[in-house]
């Protein structure tokens, strides 16, 4: 059996990008696989280093949205990144197999420094040495647990190709110690937000959130952006261009969105009847998700447990490979 290792940065609860885009792949393929999954909070330090309760806070908030998604302790090692100290001590060996020139070049670091001006400022002289490095961390993630599948977004390439570089240098300096992993890439493409834009996030107010109630779905989905082009109820639209047919075709079933598709292409609906039949259908969808995870906020006890757990057997994992990478750096003294 095949490892995978994956992660995901504890800043908040997941919304239905991360659903759609990471979680469904991930429950998918967790009986496949020696599953590992990082709840990275040092890494979500590197932009959160002022406010760590966030972050402490949302370790057990992630892990109860990923449980309550279908994610079984039983397949899945859940572990805190923070815990297991190997990951850092080889997160300083590799930061010498790689050039500043090289990650400030790396396509992923460039777009989110673009997206965080307002925290970086605009000529990114206050970039912090962590968040430019935090590449050099993540492959340090995923070769510490001999990770030999990822499963990334179209989005995430980069970093994976910058760890096979790292693993590349690693292995002709030191021997062939390190695996190179693969990408498992996600069947979906990133989901849009309510208000069109290509990327879902809390900063944008454009997310449905698993764990969000009725009425928070209500407000978002009477704001969602339809076709511009649509003045009157009559008038005849283009399902395409409007958000709300798109948030169909994720929640609602085949039948009733080809319903949906005709009568608005030959102006027989309204969009405010269109958005109440996808606050139906969407509160039909979220309810098994967050039933489940009523269950986790009401024994919080057993989501230490499954992190106790799982960080304890990664940490076994780590002290392996980290034995045998010191063996070759010849500094297991």
């Amino acid at each position: 059996m095949k490892t995978i290792l994956t992660g995901i940065r504890p800043t908040g609860n997941l919304h239905l990008g991360h659903y759609f885009g990471a979680g469904k792949t991930w429950r998918e393929n967790q009986e496949k696989y020696d599953f590992y999954l990082e709840i990275a909070d040092v890494q979500a330090l590197t932009d959160n280093f002022d406010n760590p309760e966030k972050v402490r806070t949302n370790v057990y908030e992630i892990t109860k949205d990923l449980i309550a998604i279908g994610l079984d302790p039983k397949n899945i090692h859940f572990f805190i990144q923070s815990k297991i100290p190997e990951i850092a001590e080889l997160t300083v060996f590799y930061s010498n197999l790689v050039t500043v020139s090289r990650l400030q070049r790396n396509p992923t670091v460039k777009t989110e420094i673009s997206q965080k001006k307002e925290l970086f400022g605009n000529n990114g002289e206050s970039i912090t040495y962590g968040f430019l490095g935090y590449p050099v961390s993540q492959a340090a993630d995923i070769t510490c647990f001999e990770g030999e599948i990822v499963p990334v977004g179209d989005d995430q390439l980069p970093l994976l190709e910058q760890c096979r570089e790292i693993v590349r240098k690693f292995n002709s300096i030191y021997g062939n110690i390190l695996k190179e992993p693969e990408q498992l890439l996600s069947k979906t493409p990133r989901i849009k937000g309510l208000d069109g834009n290509d990327k879902m996030g809390k900063s944008l107010g454009n997310a449905i959130y698993l764990v969000d109630d009725e009425k928070t779905i209500h407000d978002k989905i009477m704001k969602a952006i339809t076709d511009p082009n649509k003045i009157k109820k009559d008038d005849k639209a283009n399902p395409e261009i409007c958000m709300v047919y798109y948030y169909h075709k994720l929640v609602n079933n085949e039948d009733n969105n080809k319903k949906i598709c005709e009568e608005c292409k030959k102006g027989e609906r309204g969009c405010v009847q269109c958005k109440k039949e996808l606050i139906e259908a969407m509160n039909t969808f979220l309810k098994p998700i967050q039933e489940k995870r009523k269950y986790y906020d009401e024994h919080p006890e057993e989501v230490k447990k499954v992190l106790e757990n799982g960080t304890k057997q990664a940490r076994e994992k780590a002290k392996e490979t980290m034995k045998k990478i010191k063996e070759s750096m010849k500094i297991d003294y």
